[in-house]
């Protein structure tokens, strides 16, 4: 009687229904690619039960079956549709992946997976219940206008989303501008709109409607490098040559911007008043094009001040006689540019005295290098603090086969502490990019301040420190960084250097 039971083809229908489901909807429902394996076989299972048993889910059941075999028959059918398309829904949210990106495919999934239910609906309604589809599509197209004029704006909505998912002038996280000067980074697309993130972190949600007949313009394409400029009317004191090599190393020591592309200066118009110049460079996310352009401008004031060059007032601007400052009391005593100068705008030296800061000025010596010449190997010990003067220095780092660029200096850096003060060798090679003259306070001219003023010690011991917290990488080598930056014990370490009487 079991066997009798089991050998029929609703037993095992139900039986078949009841394991498949267990099995794809409970064991493997956490698991997507097993959840597909099982519906696959279970599909697979299903189609060669109903074949065995002669019933063709894609053909009308024959009008003389009894009508236990012809519910059964349809309901057969009903469940062979559905899963074949939750089998083809599985493939589709598993595999269909838009370029790797599946939030950005989600679109194209969800209108594959809408044609799919309608293929299967359409299919039960036509072999399950022999209704002629031709003839529900034409009774449906009145109600069907109806709806369409009632969702006009929606529908817009839906079927620019499909054309700009499809034609993809933006992908979420893109940067974006709209002709209207809304800009923004996508962080979501759907059927109904777009939403861009602003500059201000405010949400701009804008209908695919409007976005698709708008001109925008992807700030994030070909790649995530943008593209930026700088404009600088300098007075024209001397050759525009000489003005623009002043402004291509403002470009070269720039450590924000990319260096490939090669940014370039171009002159764009000279007059009496004014040599004006645009500096274009690149920087590697748009994000970061702000931070870079006050980079530039820092480094646009050092790099015209080396080279005694002026800015010239805006277009249109009078410049009356008697609006002309007079020279501060500092600016008489010490030329713009001598060593007095550069002395004084070095943060580590900030806590000497006037007299003391004469004293390194009238002890520096001045250097010039060459363009491309090595000013201090990786890993040797510098005897003298170096200022750089003019021009632009790279300090490359060497680690195995690679050569690592940790920084570039402009006029005012300075490098060479690391073993005046604290007798460790450069962290890299120390090379002058361009034509450079620096000027240096060896270890013979910073001695006798240190003697005479002992508490000197805990000052540039104070102020290294903050230094090296901020400029970890400069400092690679030195072995304090192990141990921490104790401001007594880079204290204790000059004081060593310089021989100077230690107090408990």
């Amino acid at each position: 009687m079991s066997i009798a039971l089991l050998g029929d083809p609703i037993v095992q229908f139900f039986i078949l229904v009841v394991v498949g489901t267990f099995v794809s909807r409970v064991m493997l429902r956490r698991q997507r690619a097993g959840r597909l394996i099982g519906q696959v076989a279970f599909f697979v299972c299903l189609t060669a039960l109903l074949f065995y048993h002669g019933i063709v889910p894609y053909e009308p059941s024959p009008p003389q079956d009894s009508v236990t075999l012809r519910t059964f028959t349809g309901f057969a059918k009903i469940v062979w549709w559905v899963n074949g398309a939750w089998v083809l829904i599985a493939c589709v949210r598993l595999f269909l992946i838009f370029e790797r990106k599946p939030r950005e495919g989600r679109l194209l999934q969800d209108l594959i997976v809408g044609v799919i239910y309608l293929g299967a609906i359409l299919s039960i309604v036509g072999d399950v219940f022999s209704v002629p589809i031709g003839t529900l599509i034409a009774t449906s197209g009145v109600f069907a206008i109806i709806l369409g004029l009632a969702l006009q704006s929606t529908l817009s909505d839906v079927f620019s989303g499909i054309a700009l998912n499809l034609g993809r002038p933006y992908s979420v996280g893109d940067w974006i501008v709209l002709e209207n000067d809304v800009q923004g980074r996508v962080v979501e697309t759907n059927w109904r709109a777009t939403q861009l993130l602003s500059g201000t972190n405010d949400l701009v949600v804008i209908p695919n409607s409007i976005l698709a007949k708008t001109r925008l313009t992807n700030l994030s394409a070909p790649d995530e490098s943008h593209g930026a400029t700088v404009t600088v009317r300098i007075q024209p004191t001397t050759l525009p040559r000489i003005i623009a090599d002043v402004m291509q190393n403002v470009l070269i020591s720039c450590n924000s911007i990319q260096k490939n592309p090669e940014p370039n200066v171009a002159i764009n118009s000279i007059d009496g008043q004014a040599i004006e110049l645009q500096l274009s460079f690149r920087v590697r996310d748009m994000s970061l094009t702000q931070a870079a352009k006050n980079e530039i401008y820092d480094l646009l004031f050092r790099h015209a001040k080396a080279a005694n060059l002026k800015f010239a007032d805006p277009p249109g601007t009078i410049m009356l006689p008697m609006e002309q400052k007079p020279e501060a009391a500092d600016e008489k005593q010490h030329a713009p540019g001598t060593p007095w100068r550069l002395v004084s705008n070095i943060p580590l030296f900030s806590s000497l005295t006037e007299d003391e800061k004469e004293h390194l000025a009238s002890h520096m010596q001045r250097r010039t290098y060459r363009k491309d010449a090595v000013i201090a190997e990786q890993d040797a010990r510098m005897r003298a603090l170096t200022i750089v003067r003019s021009g632009v220095v790279s300090i490359t780092r060497r680690e195995g086969h690679r050569q690592i660029e940790l920084t570039r200096l402009a006029p005012g850096d300075y490098f060479g502490e690391n073993g005046l003060l604290m007798g460790s060798g450069e962290v890299g090679t120390v090379r002058a990019l361009t034509f450079v003259v620096t000027y240096e306070i060896g270890e013979e001219c910073l001695a006798p301040l240190l003697h005479d003023r002992p508490t000197l010690a805990e000052e540039l011991g104070a102020i290294l420190a903050k230094r090296i917290e901020a400029e970890q990488h400069l400092f690679a080598n030195v072995d304090m960084l192990g141990h921490g930056t104790h401001v007594t014990s880079l204290s204790s370490r000059i004081k060593h250097l310089f021989q100077l009487q230690q107090h408990d």
